[in-house]
């Protein structure tokens, strides 16, 4: 069946599409953290070995992405979505059957790196290449609300399924709809079509090396980046470890853990994402107020920092629910603007290396914070390790002031020359 891809609604049929995937993805990806205490049971590992484990996932998702990116910008976004899918469904429904700690490095690691590493830096690329600036930033919020729904849906489900059936069904679920959902994708999930001006640049792309210099020089990308990479070690702690801790401090059930780390987190994380999306195409549809979106990121961070020192200090289980929701709303305020600020001072034909490139750097040093909580958690305990993260995001801020101070205007200029 054709796809007309020039259909005025056909830009949001792709973000719809998206959704689902990402969804399937961010399913696939909690349902680890969420039975990892009776996976943990299963093998006998330390608090330090389960948390190598979450790191050795993010190492090869962060190898994977740069070639991903480069070979994305330069072939079929598309078609790489679905086989992505497919692969990270399959390892997904693999894992199931895993009995030991290879077993998981191979299917768990290596092959949900692989299949959600070309994901990663490719979904932005379509989403921007069918949306402008004054549709874009909502298109990725809205897509942004299927990462919510997927970690807060799907932990409580895989924690359900586990304490009733067992740790491996979660796996099964999900990685089966997600090959079916491939069909789906493969069918109606079309690439933008190029006109011959777009066609010719994108036939005739630089190497990987000289993409990669491309993007370290724009200093706004830079802070970006800096910004990400402290965005994505405090996830990754929290989405690792919340879990446990919570199940631990408050003596809650496997369901009942998972469900309320991720609930009041992502629920007013998808509250605040749909708001800070409207704010964010409001600024920039505003005189010069493109720049301005940086703050709103900074902003978001700066007051999510006092939540989490909460969520890892506080003994009382409403204070540390309520920590939990201040922290998912002021984040998503940073989530709104990531990639509607990279792409106002990034060249088209960079889009998704240059998400490549943020995801690499942020999942490569990211991806550290598990097995750091984990050797903190065996000899001090988690508390003071997820207090932590605070610091990590306040630095993050920073660098996204300086970038509205600094860099963005005139790197801005450069892209519209």
């Amino acid at each position: 069946m054709k796809v007309d891809t020039s259909r005025k609604g056909y830009k949001w049929e792709v973000v719809m599409l998206l959704w689902v995937a990402f969804f399937l993805n961010q399913a696939d990806r909690q349902a680890f953290n969420i039975v990892l205490p009776q996976i943990q049971q299963h093998l006998g590992a330390s608090d330090s070995t389960m948390g190598l484990l979450s790191t050795l996932f993010n190492v090869f998702y962060a190898i994977v992405v740069p070639f991903a990116g480069y070979y994305a910008d330069r072939l079929s976004r598309s078609r790489q979505i679905w086989i992505s899918v497919l692969i990270f469904s399959t390892a997904t429904l693999l894992t199931g059957f895993s009995g030991g700690i290879f077993s998981l490095i191979l299917f768990r690691c290596f092959g949900m790196g692989l299949g959600q590493g070309m994901f990663g830096p490719t979904y932005t690329g379509i989403i921007a290449s069918y949306h402008d600036s004054s549709t874009r930033a909502r298109a990725m919020s809205l897509h942004q609300t299927s990462y919510y729904l997927g970690v807060i849906t799907c932990g409580f489900l895989a924690g359900w399924m586990a304490e009733n059936f067992g740790w491996k069904y979660a796996f099964f679920l999900f990685g089966g709809l997600g090959i079916l959902f491939t069909a789906v994708l493969a069918a109606r999930l079309k690439d933008k079509p190029a006109d011959p001006a777009q066609a010719a640049v994108k036939a005739d792309s630089p190497s990987l090396p000289s993409a990669i210099a491309a993007f370290f020089k724009v200093p706004t990308a830079v802070c970006m980046l800096v910004a990400y990479c402290g965005l994505i070690f405090g996830l990754n702690g929290y989405l690792t470890w919340m879990p446990k801790y919570m199940k631990d401090t408050f003596d809650l059930s496997l369901s009942s853990a998972g469900f309320h780390s991720m609930f009041w987190t992502h629920a007013a994380a998808f509250i605040g994402v749909l708001a800070a999306g409207i704010i964010s195409d409001r600024i920039a549809a505003a005189n010069g107020g493109r720049k301005n979106r940086l703050l709103v990121q900074a902003a978001g961070l700066l007051l999510a920092s006092p939540c989490i020192v909460l969520m890892g200090v506080s003994h009382s289980f409403v204070l540390v629910c309520a920590a939990l929701a201040g922290f998912g709303f002021f984040r998503a305020f940073f989530d709104a603007g990531t990639y509607a600020v990279l792409y106002d001072v990034i060249d088209a034909k960079y889009y998704s290396l240059s998400s490549a490139i943020l995801i690499l750097f942020g999942f490569g040093i990211g991806s550290l914070a598990p097995w750091i909580l984990g050797i903190i958690s065996d000899n001090f305990g988690l508390s003071g390790g997820i207090a932590s993260l605070a610091a990590v995001w306040v630095v993050a801020s920073l660098a996204l002031i300086l970038a509205r101070i600094a860099f963005f205007e005139k790197d801005a200029k450069k892209i519209q020359q």
